[in-house]
């Protein structure tokens, strides 16, 4: 059974997924932390990722790996781009735990690169396989990865940071009811900067693609903000009407 397994992979290609989450104070992303007989090695974090199979498409290796890896499945997973620099197995670490797992561990291998942004509260990551633990660590604290994930990393991030500017794809980091703090914070930590409040407030309340509910927040220690909603009908509208001037 194994080695129709191993058989099946194609040592060439392989898929890694930056996974964003937010938990209204930090922009989070989902790493794996890999089993290793070797102590050095197991503590090594990377992005969720794995050789494709010679009979699945990119999209579906992609599905099939984060499933495998973290548990998660059916959710928006989009390609940012591929990655096969020369020197992406030049650190000993990842050699050898290569060599531990693999037949050709000096195979060159190009990765290709997929995103996707969940509410960090709907999703309870699992480990499995070859990933020893998955944790949501900070994205401003992570200074080194496996391989080239940091490099994935950054590009997954510049990614969000453009798309944000002309799609409101933040909403897809919150859960259903949000405050317009909540909403500012979340904007504030993907583009790195501090954004003047009223007059962020102002232009989602002007586009429409907010609407506000008949509830307020329970049980905090501040005046209760009003909860909103995403309203998808007039963003459809903006879009049909040519509007794509949504960053800040």
């Amino acid at each position: 059974m194994m080695n129709d397994y191993l058989q099946n992979l194609n040592e060439g290609i392989s898929v890694d997924c930056v996974i964003f989450g937010f938990d209204f104070d930090q922009l989070k992303v989902l790493l794996i932390q890999r089993e290793s007989s070797n102590s050095i090695n197991e503590s090594q974090f990377s992005l969720p990722g794995d050789l494709i199979f010679n009979n699945e498409n990119l999209d579906q290796a992609a599905n099939r790996v984060l499933k495998e890896l973290t548990g998660l499945e059916n959710i928006f997973l989009e390609q940012i781009g591929a990655f096969g620099d020369l020197d992406r197995l030049s650190k000993k670490e990842d050699r050898e735990w290569l060599e531990s797992i693999r037949k050709q561990p000096d195979a060159r291998v190009v990765t290709i690169a997929y995103y996707a942004l969940v509410n960090i509260h709907s999703f309870d990551p699992k480990p499995s396989n070859f990933a020893k633990t998955v944790t949501w660590q900070p994205i401003d604290e992570i200074k080194t990865l496996a391989f080239d994930h940091m490099r994935i990393l950054n590009q997954g991030r510049q990614y969000l940071q453009s798309k944000l500017k002309t799609q409101p794809i933040g909403f897809n980091l919150l859960p259903k009811k949000f405050t317009l703090s909540q909403l500012n914070k979340l904007y504030e930590v993907i583009i790195g900067k501090t954004l003047d409040k009223r007059n962020f407030r102002r232009k989602m309340i002007n586009l429409k693609i907010v609407k506000k509910l008949d509830e307020k927040q329970e049980g905090v220690p501040h005046k209760p903000s009003s909860f909103y909603q995403f309203n998808k009908k007039n963003y459809d509208k903006l879009v049909k009407d040519g509007y794509d001037n949504f960053g800040f």
